[in-house]
């Protein structure tokens, strides 16, 4: 199926990248993909300068807010400029442009409204992911699934695809990495028809280091989602 690439605009929220946001825009643009929204989060670095040497459209937080505030800035000004169809991508390398259109597709086709991207989906798939990652991934799903009732392999992975209407619907209101079980909650409140796509995750020695890992960030996920659960 020949994609409208065009059509596809892609938010890459990111926050000291300097070392990996150019490769990451180069390989997509490699594909003919060329709407491409960087945003840098209040970077220390020279992700904005990088990035936009590389071609992309950058916008710029003046401070750190957060992937969901980044996200909801991304999304906002592609809505803006007309896009049919956005993409969540990860700015450090993480992501493989190869997975995309097996992203994209079933949304294309009308079959879903959004897709999500799952390491565990396929076996055959095999992401190496180191122990302590895979733990917190598995307790984020099981409490996920409680809160949510919605029935997922993968509830962290910030691989998305949705058509123009969902993006409208999916409206962040938490600025940090809470945003991911947000997302899940409006896809289940509004009964937004979903697919998970099995997808490779890149780890890296670099990657890792800047990946949620630790149990106090966990911890506050929980909190705050639970509250959005009960008050919003």
């Amino acid at each position: 199926m020949k994609l409208p690439k065009k059509d596809m605009w892609f938010i890459l929220a990111a926050y000291n990248e300097e070392k990996s946001v150019e490769k990451t825009i180069k390989n997509l643009q490699k594909e003919g993909y060329f709407n491409l929204v960087v945003i840098d989060d209040g970077s220390h670095d020279k992700t904005f300068e990088k990035a936009k040497k590389a071609g992309a459209i950058v916008l710029k937080h003046r401070v750190n807010l957060g992937q969901g505030a980044a996200l909801r800035t991304g999304t906002d000004y592609a809505l803006k400029h007309g896009a049919k169809y956005i993409i969540h991508f990860d700015s450090d390398g993480q992501h493989r442009v190869e997975d995309i259109s097996a992203m994209i597709t079933p949304v294309l086709k009308g079959k879903v409204d959004i897709t999500l991207g799952s390491r565990y989906l396929d076996k055959s798939m095999k992401t190496k992911m180191p122990l302590k990652r895979t733990i917190y991934l598995k307790g984020g799903l099981i409490f996920t699934r409680i809160l949510s009732g919605l029935k997922l392999t993968d509830t962290h992975n910030g691989f998305r695809a949705m058509n123009r209407k969902t993006a409208k619907k999916l409206e962040i209101t938490q600025d940090e990495m809470e945003h991911a079980s947000e997302i899940l909650e409006l896809i289940a409140r509004r009964k937004i028809k979903y697919k998970e796509v099995p997808v490779i995750i890149k780890y890296t020695e670099e990657t890792m280091k800047n990946s949620m890992n630790s149990f106090g960030m966990a911890i506050k996920i929980i909190l705050k989602t639970i509250y959005y659960k009960l008050f919003k």
